[in-house]
């Protein structure tokens, strides 16, 4: 749809990114509230959008920009209501009648051009005339930048920071090295900037271009975990994906080095190379975890012993040794960090801390990496739990990672701080936290090094843990409630290279809630977790799929992959039926009654919680993030909006043309189920790629479940996982500057 017309007001505008809300005024006289990206635009400014319309649950309908374009004013009337505007400083409304009156449909060619002819006009000097006609012109150049940029696939919402970075001559500057781009811009193909370069004739060997593919190598390192490179290594990508020589390679690291673009560390004799930013990141939280470590123990209390016990009293508890112990660290450091499996009693301790801490009048704050994390980490203490996002109020600038290193963060006011699911924290976030953390704070890290690793880069907790500069307790005793559970125990044993298959090594009260079915055949796999889904578990419990339970699979491709899985288990368990609502988009098909997953942040959806009717209750807020789960409540094509319900009861509403946000989720990957439980889990293990069935994979799948576990796989691919335990192996520096400090 396309919509032309001037833009009389804006509601909105964010000075980062310039994304707006606006008032825009049709050529057909209509008034449309637009909202997108809208850098260099101001009131009068005349813009072709392009886009669709949609319906916001609490602003009404909206024109929503895809891409868009700036136009002249086509007309004197067009030009009037553009320069009144005040966009062109010491031109206002009766200045601008005077100068249409004067120039009429030329206005635009005076101003361009001849714009010396503006003294004519009565109280405009010679020299206004010339700065009035420049400033015009700079203006209108600015805008250009826009329009020179999507040939580069970089979009309005990252043309200002570009211009932010290069000034009014960055199209000169993108001409002469367009390499600039990928340091302005996180995330931009590197392969289309050089397929350009080499169109406008940058040489192979261009110093541009060689920087930039070593920072480009090292960029591609950390979107598979790691922080560094050795540089034997970053040599050979280089030379692989630009076809230049080593010395060439060589010489540019030397000069981006020295240019501190890039570190290079030495680490047991073997060179490794940093980009700044997470060379930085690391730096900082080395830094400030050994500044909180270090500083005076103000949350100390005498006789802890005693406050212990009576917590146990108080909670009707007997902590164990390792327990007790974890306890104290917590008073005698200002950082310590408490690990282990399920069933080890880091709950138990949380609770303690809060009860001990709370009864002294302390301000204890918990959080974790994930909204689901977080949900958990509520239901387990009794207490509020956030999202570090949440705490940090950090919103929007983490998705532009590694330019933000440095962007400030909402201190957090905490006597003391527990972060639990700590192996899901990447350096990014890690780096965020211990920014907002104030020195007399203390921390406490809780987490299971044993789990997948975070998406992001880094291995903070293992690096935390490897170090030895920091108080930790490694719980490994499963308490003899937990032990009744074969879940845990086998989700231990894998843990510890031992198969559970054939295993009888259970306790003779044990819970009957752990069950295997030794099957290789996809399409028998793929029958069991269909009837399982669909009434078998009923037989069991109170089981029934929408409430209670969740499909995991290690994969998104094939047969059992969540793409394949999700249209089998929505045609078994929530079919076609005339009285029940479908939208299709693209090649998915959603339906009322759908379960569907959050797939990327949004920071501006808006969203409600409980009735207007009771105000204890309810809540508004905007946003909803990667990985949250929910049902589709309603689909409306008179709005053109679907209704979702979240699990923890949130509703949004999302306009048919934001459902790329969504995806199904009857059956989800195990790397999307961390951090989260669900009472019951079908766990299927087809055969897939070597580098996803790992030993800790299938131990973070396992313990996803808390009534009840349902494994299906062939017994040599469970027991190939279960061996697998070399998992790869993240190159990181945050030890070592952690042992240097």
């Amino acid at each position: 749809m396309e919509l032309k017309g001037q833009i009389e007001e804006f509601i909105y505008q964010n000075e980062s990114n310039s994304y707006s809300i606006a008032v825009l005024s049709t050529e057909e006289g209509e008034v449309v509230t637009v909202v997108g990206y809208l850098p260099f635009i101001a009131v009068g400014d005349t813009l072709k959008l392009q886009g669709k319309m949609v319906v916001h649950q609490e602003y009404g309908e909206q024109f929503k920009i895809e891409t868009f374009e700036k136009m002249m004013p086509e007309t004197a009337a067009a030009l009037e209501k553009y320069l009144a505007s005040g966009t062109i400083k010491g031109i206002g409304p009766a200045t601008a009648r005077k100068i249409i009156d004067k120039f009429g449909e030329e206005t635009l060619t005076v101003f361009k051009f001849e714009p010396l002819r503006l003294a004519e006009i009565k109280g405009i000097t010679k020299d206004r005339a010339y700065e009035i006609g420049e400033e015009f012109n700079e203006k209108w150049g600015v805008w250009q930048i826009v329009s020179f940029l999507e040939g580069f696939g970089i979009g309005a919402n990252n043309s200002k920071r570009v211009y932010d970075a290069l000034g009014i001559d960055a199209v000169e500057k993108i001409q002469e090295n367009p390499y600039i781009l990928i340091d302005i811009v996180y995330g931009v193909n590197f392969n289309n900037i050089d397929k350009i370069a080499m169109q406008i004739g940058i040489p192979m060997d261009s110093d541009y271009r060689v920087k930039s593919g070593i920072k480009y190598a090292l960029l591609v390192a950390s979107y598979n975990g790691h922080t560094c490179v050795q540089k034997e290594n970053l040599i050979e990508y280089v030379k692989s994906i630009l076809d230049v020589t080593d010395n060439i390679i060589q010489d540019n690291i030397i000069n981006l080095n020295v240019s501190s673009e890039i570190h290079i560390i030495e680490k047991d004799d073997v060179e490794f190379v940093f980009l700044e930013q997470l060379y930085k990141a690391e730096k900082n939280i080395a830094d400030r975890l050994s500044a909180l470590r270090d500083c005076n123990n103000a949350k100390y209390m005498k006789n802890f012993e005693k406050e212990i016990k009576k917590s146990e009293k108080n909670l009707d508890i007997e902590l164990s040794e390792k327990q007790f112990d974890a306890i104290m660290q917590v008073n005698e450091n200002n950082v310590c960090i408490i690990t282990g499996g399920p069933g080890t009693g880091k709950t138990t301790i949380i609770k303690c801390v809060i009860e001990i801490y709370k009864s002294h009048n302390k301000k204890v704050v918990l959080c974790a990496p994930t909204g689901r994390a977080a949900k958990r980490m509520s239901e387990t203490t009794g207490e509020e739990a956030k999202t570090i996002h949440r705490l940090l109020e950090i919103g929007k600038f983490e998705e532009d990672k590694l330019g933000s290193i440095d962007s400030e963060v909402t201190p957090v006011d905490a006597d003391i701080l527990v972060i639990d699911e700590m192996s899901m924290v990447d350096v990014f976030l890690m780096n965020y936290l211990v920014k907002a953390i104030f020195l007399g704070t203390k921390i406490i890290f809780v987490g299971d090094p044993n789990q997948l690793p975070s998406v992001g880069p880094g291995s903070i907790l293992k690096d935390l843990i490897d170090s030895k500069m920091f108080s930790t307790v490694h719980l490994d005793k499963i308490f003899r409630q937990a032990a009744k559970s074969k879940i845990i125990v086998n989700a231990h044993n894998v843990n510890n290279g031992i198969n559970f298959i054939g295993n009888k090594n259970y306790s003779e009260d044990s819970e009957n809630d752990f069950f295997y079915i030794n099957e290789a055949n996809q399409d028998k796999m793929l029958y069991q977790v269909l009837s399982l889904s669909k009434e078998r578990l009923k037989n069991y419990g109170d089981y029934e799929f929408f409430t209670n339970i969740q499909v995991l699979t290690p994969t998104k491709k094939g047969k059992l992959g969540t793409k394949e899985l999700n249209k089998s288990l929505q045609q078994e368990l929530n079919p076609k039926v005339e009285e029940i609502l479908e939208k299709t988009y693209g090649d998915t098909t959603f339906r009322e009654g759908d379960r569907v997953m959050q797939i990327k942040n949004n920071y501006d959806i808006y969203w409600e919680r409980g009735s207007r009717d009771n105000l204890k209750t309810y809540e508004s807020g905007t946003g909803v993030f990667n990985g949250e789960i929910g049902r589709i409540a309603k689909i409306d094509y008179t709005e053109k909006q679907i209704q979702i319900e979240f699990d923890d009861k949130k509703t949004a509403w999302y306009a048919f043309s934001e459902l790329d946000q969504l995806e199904h989720a009857y059956a989800i990957t195990i790397h999307k189920a961390q951090g989260s439980e669900f009472d019951v889990v079908i766990l299927v293990i087809p055969q897939s790629s070597n580098m996803l069935l790992t030993r800790n994979l299938l131990y973070t799948g396992l313990t996803r479940a808390k009534k009840m576990l349902i494994v299906i796989g062939n017994k040599n691919l469970i027991e190939f996982m279960i061996n697998n335990c070399d998992t790869k192996k993240r190159n990181t520096g945050l030890e070592l500057k952690l042992i240097e400090d």
